[in-house]
């Protein structure tokens, strides 16, 4: 099982439940994801994030495709616009 983390600082704080929906959306809607939630930051602290995607996958196969889905690549122009920083971690359990 592969597990992928990703978390945003925005810019544009006003986009972050727009773009909680749009990735929740992806539940049930690319092969290998067995789950993908996203959770808002409540402690507004000099190093949180805004954002984190917790998310898991069948194979590192599956998270190669899920980064090519065409479902998942429509929402990456709104998430880019509205972030100030990203990082991310995949590791394999």
């Amino acid at each position: 099982m592969i597990k992928h983390i990703v978390m945003w600082k925005l810019k544009d704080k006003e986009k972050a439940l727009i773009i909680k929906d749009k990735l929740e959306s992806l539940n049930g809607k690319i092969p290998g994801l067995i789950k993908l939630e996203i959770g808002l930051d409540f402690s507004k602290t000099q190093e949180s994030a805004d954002i984190v995607l917790y998310s898991e996958f069948e194979s590192r196969e599956a998270l190669l495709n899920y980064q090519s889905h065409p479902e998942h690549k429509a929402i990456i122009p709104l998430v880019s616009e509205a972030k100030e920083e990203r990082r991310m971690v995949d590791y394999e359990i």
